[in-house]
């Protein structure tokens, strides 16, 4: 008994060290250690302002295959649109086989309790939707260890660009990224000069200028955290509207 008890401490002090890692490079298809719980789904398609700046998961094609990241996993908004493939560990309370997801929101921490908190620094963790959570874990655990991989993202379709702002400033929300998922640089050009223009990341995946293209046909420069580039030309006509959505070309 004693020997066993001493297996399954030094399990869970393995388990406890890789989830406190502040390592979230996975997307060379290793495992990492975190955990995972979920919050009540919204199934019926409600629009949710996130901290990646999604609005209807449904209508942007990510329905309930989602997660928000802790604090270590969601870097400031750089992670948005990264995919995971996730599966229970070493509980009980597992079910077989893995999920795939998308990140699209962020789980803050609270730091007024600094003990049993998962979204709190350093610690790795998913807070999935509830039908996720319950396709590789029993419902009633409400928390469970996992193991994760980054994995590429398989959308359907071309990047949707979505233009809002106002005549004096553009700001576009890109979503059904393919590929890697998660955007590190974007430019946007206007159909009468041949000068790219530098967007910065306002918040998630939302993208601004404050260059006048009201007018002219645009065309945009996407790279992904692997450094990889895609580019959609005059994918919105010089007639394009603020509020609407716009098909470019994606990552494979």
């Amino acid at each position: 008994m004693a020997g066993e008890r001493s297996i399954v401490l030094a399990m869970v002090m393995a388990l406890c060290f890789c989830t406190s890692s502040t390592n979230t490079t996975t997307t060379n298809g290793e495992w990492s250690a975190a955990h995972a719980t979920f919050y009540g789904d919204m199934s019926g398609g409600e629009t949710m302002y996130g901290a990646c700046g999604y609005e209807n998961l449904f209508d942007q094609g990510y329905g309930l295959e989602t997660t928000a990241l802790s604090t270590a996993m969601f870097n400031d908004g750089k992670t948005c649109g990264a995919c995971y493939e996730i599966k229970c560990y070493s509980t009980q309370w597992c079910r077989r086989g893995s999920i795939h997801v998308t990140a699209t929101n962020f789980c803050p921490p609270n730091y007024s309790k600094p003990h049993d908190n998962w979204c709190n620094p350093p610690l790795q963790h998913f807070d999935l939707s509830q039908s996720m959570f319950r396709r590789i874990a029993i419902y009633r655990a409400g928390i469970v260890p996992v193991v994760y991989r980054r994995i590429p993202c398989v959308r359907n379709g071309g990047m949707k660009f979505e233009i809002k702002g106002n005549p004096y400033w553009i700001l576009v929300l890109v979503y059904n990224v393919g590929g890697v998922g998660d955007i590190t640089d974007m430019k946007i050009k206007g159909s009468s000069s041949s000068d790219w223009i530098q967007m910065s990341r306002n918040w998630g995946q939302n993208w601004q200028t404050d260059a006048d293209l009201v007018g002219q046909s645009l065309s945009f420069q996407v790279t992904t955290s692997d450094g990889k580039m895609v580019e959609s030309d005059n994918v919105a006509p010089a007639n394009w509207n603020f509020g609407g959505v716009y098909e470019g070309n994606n990552f494979h």
